[in-house]
C-alpha cells in the first residue's frame, strides 16, 4: 500500500503501482518519461512535445485547461497527473471521478525536487528519481558557484501580447529569475501574470533587459523593436521560454542554458 499526499493536500492511496498514466502537464510528461515511465504513459496533451515522438503514440486527450473527459475515462487510467496552474480546478474536479488525480504546485526548485522524489514513490522508480535529483541539485549548486560575482540586473519578462502580460511573482518564472540575479520589475503587481503597458515600463522599474519568452506568444523582432522604444536603453533578449517556466527533469538543462544566457547578455 503506497500513501502519499499531493501539493493540494489531497491524501491518495495506491494498492498497487499505478500502471496506466494520463499526465496533462507537458513539463511532467518529460519528468516521467525520464524517469523511465514511457510504456506506462497513456495519454497526454497536445501540448506535451517532449520526447516529440510521444505525440505519435499516446492518445491525445485534449489541452491542458480543455481536455476530452469521455476519451479519459475510456482509457481507465490508474492515476492522472495534474498541476494547479496547468490545470483548471473544474478539470480537476470533473476527472476525480474516474481515478486518482495527483496535483502538484510547482514554483521553487525545491518543489520540482519533491514532485520528482513524490514520482519515485508513487511508481517505485526511488532509484531513477535519486539520480535526478542528486543531477539536479549539483547543477544548481554548481550554477549559484557561477553566479557569486555577478550583479543583480532588472529585468522583466513578457509572455503575451495584445494585451502585454509579464510573469509576475509566485510562478516558477520568477524563481528562475531570481536565480540569474534578473530582478523582476512586475513581481510586486497582483496576480501571476498580470496585464502590462509597456508605455508605463520606465516608470513602473525601467528595466536593463527586457526578455521575450518563446512561449506562449511567438515574439518576433518588430514587437523586440515596439517594446524597445518604450524603455530607457534596455536590451531586449529572445529566450527560450521552456527553460525558464518547464519544471522537473528539464531543470537539468536549464542551469548550463542559464550560464549560456548570462555570457551572452554580457557580451
Amino acid at each position: 500500500m503506497i500513501e502519499i499526499t499531493d501539493d493540494l493536500g489531497a491524501v491518495h492511496f495506491f494498492e498497487n503501482t499505478p500502471k496506466r498514466i494520463i499526465t496533462l502537464v507537458p513539463s511532467l510528461t518529460e519528468t516521467l518519461y525520464e524517469l523511465g515511465l514511457e510504456e506506462q504513459i497513456i495519454g497526454v496533451t497536445k501540448f506535451c512535445v517532449h520526447p516529440y515522438h510521444l505525440k505519435s503514440v499516446k492518445i491525445n486527450v485534449g489541452g491542458t485547461k480543455n481536455v476530452h473527459i469521455e476519451k479519459i475515462k475510456a482509457l481507465n487510467p490508474d492515476i492522472i497527473i495534474a498541476n494547479k496552474e496547468e490545470n483548471t480546478l473544474d478539470v480537476v474536479d470533473s476527472l476525480r471521478g474516474i481515478c486518482p488525480v495527483f496535483v502538484t504546485d510547482i514554483v521553487t526548485v525545491e518543489d520540482t525536487l519533491k514532485t520528482i522524489s513524490d514520482f519515485g514513490t508513487i511508481f517505485k522508480r526511488t532509484t531513477d528519481a535519486k539520480k535526478w535529483i542528486e543531477k539536479i541539485d549539483f547543477a544548481h549548486k554548481d550554477f549559484q558557484t557561477f553566479m557569486i560575482d555577478k550583479a543583480w540586473q532588472k529585468a522583466a519578462y513578457l509572455i503575451w501580447r495584445e494585451p502585454y502580460m509579464a510573469a509576475g511573482s509566485d510562478t516558477f518564472i520568477n524563481e528562475m529569475l531570481k536565480l540569474n540575479k534578473f530582478e523582476n520589475i512586475y513581481e510586486n503587481l497582483e496576480g501571476r501574470y498580470p496585464e502590462v503597458e509597456i508605455r508605463k515600463m520606465r516608470i513602473q522599474g525601467d528595466p536593463e533587459l527586457v526578455f521575450l519568452s518563446s512561449e506562449p506568444y511567438p515574439f518576433k523582432e518588430e514587437h523586440a523593436f515596439e517594446i524597445g522604444r518604450a524603455t530607457h536603453h534596455a536590451k531586449t533578449v529572445f529566450v527560450d521560454g521552456e527553460m525558464f517556466s518547464w519544471y522537473g527533469t528539464r531543470l537539468f538543462k536549464a542551469f548550463q542554458y542559464f550560464k549560456a544566457l548570462q555570457n551572452r547578455i554580457a557580451e
